[in-house]
């Protein structure tokens, strides 16, 4: 399968508060990311998938990518 690198933009709810957040992955799919998206917000978080939007899903070339630890991956 071939990984692509996608930026993911959205909102999750911690107590009564919104907040935004971008983030970028390396996955196969856009529904690994949205796995990953749940996944990490619920364990750093502890958060639960309702409590998380993901308003946009890009794929991005390697020279877009502005997180440091994904271009180190790249």
């Amino acid at each position: 399968m071939i990984t692509k690198i996608y930026r993911v933009k959205g909102t999750f709810v911690m107590g009564d508060d919104f907040h935004k957040f971008v983030k970028e992955y390396k996955a196969t799919s856009e529904a690994d990311i949205k796995q990953k998206i749940y996944e990490r917000f619920g364990s750093k978080h502890g958060i639960n998938r309702n409590q998380i939007k993901i308003s946009e899903i890009t794929e991005i070339a390697p020279e877009d990518v502005v997180d440091p630890i994904v271009k180190e991956i790249l």
